[in-house]
């Protein structure tokens, strides 16, 4: 009996397994991070060279909110075979927790601040929680649209094939996560113990949401084979575009990268209403 690849990388054991994992990982992370940033504070630890990482006690929100996003993005991974809306809604799941964990890092800068006011900074974090509310809300808004009963059960043998097609290509994609972020972190890694310690949110989502969007498109192409109506076409097209705007709001420091994010969830939110107006018409090989 050979090895069901599908089922070892993208399974519920899997998933269980790596959740307990991310959570006891996150917690442990946290406590460790806390620790260390307590015996800086008392000078215990001589951390000159990266004490920007260790300076204020919110600086340890960022280690497990870290974790909790390299388990989402799996999620998000496992979510690509199911329909291109699901794993859409995970991506800006995923883009939400992103935006908080840079509030945090903001919010850190600013406690250990002697500034009793500042004003650009405030301005900028309050802009950064805006787009987290709209992320928030593009997100339940895909996973309400998503677990409504509005697709047919029907299996046709070609859709059964571009399911199949589309986990192996999560399973490909899981691959490159793994390489991408064992990448990303030695990179940081190193440049963190020669006092290059800052925190970016291009470290390994960059590298991520590109490879992301090559499979969306691989996808997009695939689908091609099965879908003649325009209305699936044009609304999984909407999706990438999305996607590419996180991308590129991903590299964009300041405003206009916040702006970017806001951007790419009232397309995608926009994308996803229009379609649901004949949404009654759309079957199973159009997800």
């Amino acid at each position: 009996m050979g090895i069901n690849y599908d089922e070892l990388i993208l399974g519920e054991k899997t998933d269980f397994f790596l959740r307990r994992l991310s959570i006891n990982l996150a917690i442990l992370g946290f406590l460790l991070h806390l620790l260390t940033c307590f015996l800086y504070r008392i000078q215990y630890l001589d951390l000159s060279e990266t004490n920007d990482f260790f300076d204020s006690y919110l600086d340890s929100l960022y280690t497990p909110f870290s974790i909790i996003l390299a388990y989402e993005v799996y999620e998000l991974i496992r979510a690509i075979p199911e329909s291109f809306s699901n794993s859409i809604g995970k991506q800006f799941e995923v883009i939400s927790l992103l935006v908080v964990r840079d509030i945090f890092k903001n919010l850190a800068e600013i406690d250990d601040s002697n500034v009793n006011v500042i004003d650009s900074d405030v301005a900028f974090i309050a802009v950064e929680a805006f787009a987290f509310t709209i992320l928030f809300a593009t997100a339940l808004y895909f996973r309400k649209m998503i677990h409504s009963p509005i697709v047919s059960s029907s299996k046709e043998p070609a859709i059964e094939r571009f399911i199949h097609q589309k986990q192996k290509l999560a399973c490909a994609l899981a691959v490159v996560y793994v390489l991408v972020a064992v990448y990303s972190f030695t990179s940081w890694t190193i440049g963190f113990v020669n006092g290059d310690n800052e925190l970016s949110r291009t470290v390994f989502f960059l590298d991520f949401f590109t490879w992301l969007i090559v499979s969306d498109i691989i996808i997009l192409l695939s689908s091609y084979k099965h879908i003649t109506d325009f209305l699936p076409l044009a609304r999984n097209t909407g999706f990438v575009l999305s996607t590419v705007i996180i991308r590129v709001g991903i590299g964009t420091p300041g405003y206009t990268g916040t702006a970017l994010f806001i951007l790419s969830a009232v397309l995608a939110t926009s994308v996803l209403r229009l379609s649901v107006l004949d949404w009654e018409n759309m079957t199973p090989e159009e997800e």
